[in-house]
């Protein structure tokens, strides 16, 4: 198990039955960037990896 894997867990476990939108979690990305800068870099590429999940070229 990875460190991150932990993190994931707790989100699945807390959260796992909540619905919410693709708005709000950028909302919250943002925020979260916001607060904690260093990580803009991580955030930027996840939010770029999940965008384009089904773009064929990616």
């Amino acid at each position: 198990m990875y460190y991150t894997d932990r993190g994931i867990e707790e989100l699945e476990r807390r959260r796992g039955d909540e619905e919410v939108t693709l708005a709000w979690l950028a909302d919250q990305l943002q925020v979260f960037t916001d607060t904690h800068p260093e990580f803009e870099t991580a955030v930027e590429r996840l939010a770029t990896w999940l965008a384009r999940l089904d773009d064929p070229e990616d």
